[in-house]
């Protein structure tokens, strides 16, 4: 007859745990096997209980325990009665923490204090070694006056919070940058011509060479305190270049495709409310110029004393701005 043995964790058809009927010559075994808990992080024993069969694989399981396993398992095996291993665990020897050699942890904290020293210090040579190359390429490259990135509006923005124009390096800078393209007009103090600075359109009024006192004056004008007005012509830069044998001097403003007034009204028929809006903005601009503003840098008043239709220019959105300062005065 057969031998009717304890299960849990071998019972068959997947039952949790019962009884489990093994031929003659079978054995009832209890087990227990070393397994890791994740949830703990330590190793700890489960136990199984069940059948083997009489054949020569059950006898090789139950002398499982005299062979070494990588994890600790050891079984005991029985046959003398039915459920002769109910109730029967096996011995369970757990695993040794290992102790922290002291020899080891003494030689080794020197060592980890000079590899954080020597970290440290490697660090601290690479950073000074790039703030050196870095004001050294400064040095090398000389002050940035006009940064690489930006606009005009936004150099201009930052760099006249008064109302008085660009410093001087920054507008020579502007000026070497420039590259003309073509001539849109001539008058008697100079020509105008369409340029490029960056991409941005800008108007540049190239003065004759026998015009330097205009040139001056009207450079003068533009670069009052709080001079900058919306329908007075946009100052951008100054600047005198030329040899021994011959000057050019130079002053650069924003560019109104639409051209002056003079030329505007021969070729477009303004409505009223056209019409009202260039009217508006160049009263604007006078009353701007005559207006004397107090302070500890205040505005002088200014006469333009040449205002026509040939020195206002039409903005893309209607308006007008004010130009042509070669014979203004400063009321001081």
């Amino acid at each position: 007859a057969g031998i009717t043995c304890y299960c849990d964790g071998h019972c068959p058809y997947d039952r949790q745990n019962g009884t489990c009927e093994g031929k003659p010559g079978s054995s009832c075994f209890s087990a227990v096997e070393e397994v890791f808990d994740h949830e703990t992080n330590e190793y700890v024993p489960e136990y199984s209980f069940g059948c083997l069969p009489a054949e020569e694989q059950g006898f090789m399981q139950c002398k499982g325990n005299l062979v070494p396993h990588l994890r600790t398992k050891t079984i005991i095996c029985c046959n003398k009665t039915d459920n002769c291993n109910r109730d029967v665990y096996p011995p369970y020897n757990p695993r040794p923490t290992p102790t922290p050699d002291p020899i080891i942890l003494t030689t080794s904290v020197p060592l980890i204090a000079l590899a954080v020293s020597l970290s440290v210090c490697l660090v601290v040579c690479l950073l000074s070694i790039s703030i050196m190359y870095r004001r050294y390429r400064r040095k090398a490259r000389g002050p940035c006056l006009v940064p690489s990135g930006g606009t005009l509006k936004d150099i201009i923005d930052q760099s006249s919070g008064s109302g008085s124009g660009l410093p001087l390096l920054v507008q020579r800078t502007i000026a070497k940058q420039l590259a003309l393209q073509q001539c849109v007009g001539k008058g008697r103090y100079g020509e105008v011509w369409l340029a490029r600075w960056r991409g941005e359109k800008v108007a540049v009024k190239v003065f004759f060479t026998l015009e330097e006192a205009s040139w001056f004056r009207e450079t003068e004008i533009y670069q009052t305190v709080l001079m900058r007005h919306d329908n007075i012509l946009g100052f951008i830069a100054a600047d005198i270049k030329g040899t021994g044998s011959w000057t050019q001097m130079l002053l650069i403003t924003d560019y109104h495709e639409r051209g002056s007034l003079h030329d505007y009204l021969q070729t477009t028929v303004l409505d009223n409310e056209s019409l009202f809006s260039v009217c508006m903005s160049i009263a604007s601009g006078i009353a701007h110029l005559h207006t004397e503003i107090f302070g500890t840098r205040g505005k002088p008043a200014i006469a333009h004393r040449d205002i026509k239709s040939r020195n206002i220019l039409v903005k893309r959105n209607g308006e007008c701005a004010i130009a042509d300062f070669g014979l203004a005065v400063r009321f001081i």
